[in-house]
């Protein structure tokens, strides 16, 4: 079983229709067809004033002053790496510091003295402060501390 919708048989809202005259353009609210769904049910619909229309339309619209300043005056806000953040951190001296490694687990083979060494902060080598800031770029690091 086909079925087929024409166009044809549905009949025309009264403001589409013509009046005599040059033809009228209908204003954004008017419906071209029935307003009744698919199935026959039907639809709500909105009025929309032709103020209101022109001015939701896209190619009226002119961005205000105040958004453009508002976005030309931001720059890129780069982010922290929250695992690095987590790991790192800086003294007051601006010197970076880590924990040791090896303190997690298999801690009884482990004498006391290593242990208590392994408790420890050590600094971060000069030679992967790049690395470090790279991770975490609003850190205060004083490179020229010792």
């Amino acid at each position: 079983m086909a079925m087929s919708l024409s166009l044809a048989r549905v009949a025309l809202p009264p403001l589409l229709q013509q009046q005599g005259g040059a033809p009228r353009k209908p204003h954004s609210g008017a419906l071209a067809f029935p307003a009744k769904s698919f199935f026959g049910a039907p639809l709500a619909a909105v009025a929309v004033s032709p103020a209101a229309a022109a001015a939701a339309s896209p190619l009226r619209r002119r961005p205000s002053s105040a958004s453009a300043v508002v976005a030309a005056g931001k720059g890129y806000k780069m982010k922290t790496h929250k695992a690095s953040a987590k790991r790192f951190r800086v003294t007051g001296r601006g010197k970076i510091v880590r924990r040791r490694a090896g303190k997690q687990h298999l801690l009884s083979k482990k004498n006391t003295k290593r242990r208590k060494r392994l408790s420890k902060m050590i600094q971060v080598n000069k030679s992967d402060y790049n690395n470090v800031t790279g991770a975490l770029p609003y850190l205060k690091v004083n490179r020229n501390a010792e």
